[in-house]
């Protein structure tokens, strides 16, 4: 990893807990913004662990967009959980056809860049 690389996922690491810091939940229940403060930082937490032994310089921009999508996001509505999103459905062919490899190939570009982690950590 370079050092500009370096430094740009180390300044998002303490946007991220800046803003959880901050966060205010869009219901101002305080219940509800410590729940979703402890969910930022566990979400931090989790996913920049589970790729600190990255070395591939493309997955690591990757994961750099991604984080910055879903920061994005999350302050633009002011919702820290992923927006759900709609894949194409699964038709009712074998599971061992080309149909469904193709299918399966559909399904998988169609998930923004936002949630490419998400299936990996929850």
């Amino acid at each position: 990893m370079t050092s500009v690389t370096r430094q740009e996922v180390l300044g998002l690491y303490r946007r991220i807990f800046r803003i959880a810091k901050k966060w205010q939940s869009a219901s101002g229940q305080t219940e509800d913004t410590i729940k979703e403060k402890q969910y930022i930082i566990n979400e931090a937490k989790t996913l920049f662990q589970k790729n600190k032994d990255l070395t591939d310089p493309e997955l690591i921009k990757q994961c750099i967009e991604e984080c910055k999508a879903r920061v994005e996001i999350g302050l633009h509505y002011h919702i820290p959980y992923p927006r759900p999103i709609h894949l194409p459905p699964l038709g009712l062919v074998p599971q061992r056809s080309r149909a469904f490899q193709n299918q399966e190939k559909l399904r998988k570009f169609s998930k923004p860049a936002y949630l490419r982690s998400y299936d990996e950590v929850s």
